[in-house]
């Protein structure tokens, strides 16, 4: 006799088949027929399923020592969360990421891929929920609408940590070019146009200076998801619940992760509340700013190589012209740029999808969720690709640099102290116009003396602020 390749399941709307292999149920395979939007299955988030599982052990151990489920039960039940927290049965969260329904298809493909399990650990066939249903045992006391949010912080907290970890390794790939450029003299511009001389190192330190404060930012915004609304239930008065659940399973998931998660002084409020993915939103956006800013700034000093700035050079990473024979562009910095671009505009998502809620929930949770794990994802990716890829093989051209300080009207300003504005506006403008360099037009108009000008012009007076006596000359 052939093995049934379907089992038949029922819900409110009449009998299903079901793949016999399946771990999911009637509830999935509905969600999967009616949301084939992006083709990116919840799977595809390994820390939302991980915390998916996180909450449901939690709450079984909970209403187990609550007395609402027995332990023969409860160990199943633990025990398929455990497998799937160890990164087993991912690939049966199969519902899209974006999806109607405020997120009850992926709280339901969590009930249903772990009852399943946990009726096999108990030696019955999936489906046989006669022993072990997905709502009235792994669901008890829980509802979508405290779950899911509650996953998707737990989620983006562990996502967060992933990224502030790169942006760490970036931030130090740009330390260590700053130190190793610290002796390089360059033009610093303003506009785009000569300003007054720096150090390349003191121009890199900048780059690594803004990603420390950003990940700060992210440690900041961190703390906000650490409120969940966990023991809400449907709209935040815990129907349903035992009347000491919430605390108890906040115990539970706080002993099991470590984290500083706390229950919602106002469990209303936080279940129909955004506000704290719309922070995280804002600093990611941040984020990106800043890193698209300093890409801007590699291509280019990196320009040319001969009729750009071409202060430094980029590792050549591909070819860069179909067409153009040794034309190699600045790939790394380019896609950095783009993930920027998407996660602003990712940002006005989450803005939107969080006005959008109504009364006591906010149905747009799943959007917000797709929104905020990309732009973490693709963050996180683009920093390390930026770092390992561009940034660490980045050399510098110090003969080129220095000659454009010397050939410079911008360094006139250094000479402003000591020769007077008027006097210096009147160089700066016959440098411009004759083409000829500062430094000669000085000594031709005896304003100063070849020795004076060589002490004023040294890389450590150009460069920092000096005491008023140093320019007594």
């Amino acid at each position: 006799m052939a093995t049934p390749t379907t089992r038949k399941e029922h819900d409110l709307l009449g009998d299903r088949e079901v793949p016999a292999e399946a771990y999911y149920g009637v509830h999935t395979l509905r969600a999967v027929e009616n949301f084939p939007i992006t083709g990116i299955p919840i799977s595809t988030s390994p820390e939302l399923v991980r915390a998916l599982a996180s909450i449901k052990l939690a709450a079984a151990q909970a209403n187990h020592e609550l007395g609402l489920l027995d332990t023969r039960r409860c160990e199943a039940i633990v025990a398929a969360c455990q497998e799937i927290l160890d990164g087993r049965l991912h690939e049966q969260f199969v519902v899209d990421v974006i999806q109607g329904g405020a997120g009850t298809s992926t709280n339901m493909n969590a009930n249903e891929v772990i009852a399943n399990r946990a009726l096999e650990l108990l030696g019955h066939a999936k489906g046989e929920y006669q022993h072990l249903h997905p709502n009235e045992h792994v669901n008890i006391g829980q509802s979508t609408n405290d779950v899911y949010p509650s996953a998707l912080k737990l989620a983006t907290h562990w996502s967060l940590t992933q990224l502030v970890q790169a942006m760490g390794t970036l931030r130090e790939a740009f330390e260590e070019k700053a130190l190793a450029f610290a002796d390089i003299l360059k033009m610093g511009r303003t506009q785009l146009q000569d300003a007054v001389p720096m150090t390349l190192g003191q121009e890199f330190s900048t780059y690594a200076v803004m990603l420390g404060e950003d990940e700060q930012r992210l440690l900041e915004a961190a703390s906000l998801i650490c409120e969940l609304n966990l023991g809400a239930t449907a709209i935040g008065t815990g129907i349903t619940s035992h009347p000491d659940y919430a605390a108890l399973v906040m115990k539970k998931l706080v002993a099991q992760t470590g984290l500083a998660l706390v229950t919602a002084p106002n469990l209303i409020e936080a279940t129909q509340d955004c506000g704290a993915f719309v922070q995280l939103s804002g600093v990611l956006k941040r984020v990106a700013v800043k890193l698209s800013k300093t890409c801007n700034d590699l291509r280019l000093l990196s320009s040319g190589p001969r009729a750009g700035l071409g202060e430094i050079n980029l590792p050549p990473m591909q070819a860069g012209s179909s067409i153009m024979p040794g034309k190699v562009n600045p790939v790394i910095p380019e896609v950095v740029n783009q993930i920027a671009y998407e996660v602003i505009g990712n940002d006005v998502t989450v803005t939107f999808a969080a006005e959008a809620g109504q009364l006591q929930l906010n149905a747009f949770e799943p959007i917000i969720a797709h929104s905020i794990t990309k732009s973490i994802q693709h963050l996180r990716n683009g920093c390390l690709t930026l770092a390992e890829r561009c940034v660490k093989g980045i050399t510098a051209n110090a003969e080129h640099t220095r000659a454009q300080v010397e050939n410079s009207i911008g360094i006139v300003t250094a000479l402003n102290p000591y020769i007077g504005y008027e006097h210096a506006t009147a160089v700066a403008q016959q440098a411009h116009a004759s083409g000829g360099s500062v430094y000669q037009i000085v000594l031709e108009r005896g304003l100063l003396s070849r020795e004076q000008l060589d002490a004023i012009l040294r890389p450590d007076m150009l460069t920092r602020p000096q005491p008023l006596v140093a320019r007594k000359l």
